[in-house]
């Protein structure tokens, strides 16, 4: 098991590459074979995850530029595990839930390209190969969305690279000039994040590297006000892409907050605590509100997706173990409710070729089995109970609670308005009259869209009903950040004040 990781990084990447030798016709079956395959690899390295170790597993070290400390260094713990499994089995469901019809080959082929660059991000313990990894994303979704997106695919594109690489390029600056900082501080230059969190910065050194880190998270999650790019892109992206991008790109940034930002800025974090929470609130509050103004049923999805980023947002900085428990688990919740509602407009799509809400109505008449399955989708993404949807909202919640009681009160709003657009989507697609002929023909879903959707919904339901299985592993790991950030702290204040924010112990 020393070489999971490896294989899981790699293995994709090295099957893409077969697959440019593979037939058009047998490309299907090899994406799917490949990314079964992949989901196996997951799943074994989950079977020999340790639960009761806290700290990095399955970890690697080779040395790539030793005169400057860059390493080929990675390692999973219990916040990374189930990212990483997220991935590959969103990446197969998405493989085998494929609706475009459009030179096949190479859209598989270049998912299998993604599919590496996300394994590495979640994994890569070297600042350096993180960032090298986190960029590389930037590729192969430019390609998807600019080859097999809509008629706008190319702006789209464009402009999810200028904004993503922007704020990428701020983030590599502080990671320079920390790497700068850890050799001035000990003589010896490292980019390894177990360095790294071995030396104390001071506090307004602290702010300075927070923001640098901030835009680009900020920038991908996306947060208010950098969230533009996002429903293009959507609109634009063809199914697949845009289910990779709700499931697993965005949860990157989030993740990249608990990873790097706590831990080595723990000061700084505090901080910014009413000012993250405020772009929380904003993001929940205003993109619901646009989304329920909206016709095009991907892009209400789309800002949907938004705003329930800000409830992760406002766990993750809770700052306190049920905050940030809350806010992974909100981020796989997230992963599978998103990326099965993509799916369901994508089956839609690959009908009518339209995704206006007004073209629809009367479907439950004849697509029966989509119309239940759309509705536990749906029902997650509002956090009906004994869903998954609804686990992480009231994890995260409850964590910001201890924060501010009043804010967490305003916050809940995004599941009554949530509610309020969502249901009357599902309303106006399908109840009432067949009225359109051409809605009459649409068949039910089957074969490998009832397989995929079917999936997701199995997971949707099952870890709402037993959430334990996620969380017990979780906690070690969570338990382990909150006590860097009390360790590193430089101000008593902030000492305090995680004390304070963790006073009620763990979630079980």
């Amino acid at each position: 098991m020393e070489n999971i990781l490896a294989m899981l990084i790699f293995f994709p990447a090295a099957a893409a590459v077969v697959g440019f030798l593979i037939h058009k016709d047998s490309m299907r079956q090899f994406g799917v074979v490949v990314t079964v395959v992949e989901f196996v690899l997951s799943l074994l390295m989950w079977y020999h995850f340790d639960t009761n170790v806290a700290g990095m597993q399955f970890s690697q070290n080779f040395p790539l530029i030793s005169a400057y400390g860059i390493n080929y260094i990675v390692g999973i713990d219990g916040i990374s595990l189930f990212l990483v499994v997220m991935i590959t089995f969103m990446t197969m469901i998405a493989v085998i839930g494929l609706t475009e019809k459009k030179d096949i080959k190479n859209l598989i082929i270049t998912m299998l390209f993604l599919e590496m660059t996300m394994v590495g991000v979640f994994v890569s313990l070297d600042v350096i190969m993180f960032y090298v990894f986190w960029e590389l994303t930037l590729i192969p979704m430019f390609y998807v969305i600019g080859f097999w997106g809509a008629e706008k695919r190319f702006y789209a594109a464009i402009k999810f690279f200028l904004y993503t690489f922007t704020g990428s390029l701020i983030m590599l600056i502080g990671i320079l000039y920390f790497g700068y900082v850890y050799f001035q501080t000990t003589g010896v230059w490292s980019f390894s994040l177990m360095d790294w969190n071995s030396i104390v910065l001071p506090f307004d050194l602290q702010l300075w590297l927070f923001i640098a880190f901030f835009m680009a998270f900020a920038v991908k999650v996306p947060m208010f006000p950098f969230h533009t790019w996002l429903p293009l892109a959507h609109g634009q992206a063809p199914t697949i892409g845009s289910i990779m991008l709700a499931a697993v790109l965005l949860k990157m940034e989030t993740y990249g907050f608990i990873r790097f930002s706590l831990p080595l800025f723990p000061d700084a974090s505090v901080y910014f605590v009413p000012f993250m929470a405020a772009l929380g609130l904003i993001a929940i509050i205003y993109t619901a509100m646009v989304a329920y103004a909206q016709e095009d049923m991907k892009q209400m999805i789309a800002y949907s997706s938004v705003s329930h980023m800000g409830v992760i947002i406002l766990g993750v900085f809770a700052l306190n173990i049920e905050g940030i428990s809350g806010g992974v688990f909100l981020m796989i919740g997230h992963g599978l409710v998103s990326g099965a509602l993509f799916m369901c407009v994508g089956v839609l799509y690959d009908r009518r070729h339209t995704k206006m809400i007004k073209e629809f109505g009367g479907l439950a008449h004849n697509m029966p089995v989509f119309a239940v399955v759309y509705a536990v989708v749906l029902m997650a993404s509002i956090g009906l109970p004994l869903t998954i949807g609804f686990i992480g909202e009231f994890l995260s919640l409850l964590g910001f609670f201890k924060f501010s009681p009043v804010l967490t009160f305003i916050a809940t709003l995004t599941i009554v308005l949530s509610a309020v657009y969502m249901l009357s989507m599902y309303k106006r697609t399908f109840y009432g009259k067949l009225v359109k002929p051409e809605n009459k023909t649409i068949k039910d879903i089957f074969g490998r869209e009832l397989v995929a959707l079917g999936s997701l919904v199995v997971l949707i339901i099952a870890l709402g009903i037993y959430p334990k299985l996620i969380l017990e592993p979780l906690n070690g790991s969570v338990t382990q950040v909150i006590n860097v950030m009390e360790i590193k702290a430089v101000n008593d204040d902030t000492k305090e004040k995680l004390k304070a924010l963790n006073s009620i112990g763990e979630v079980k």
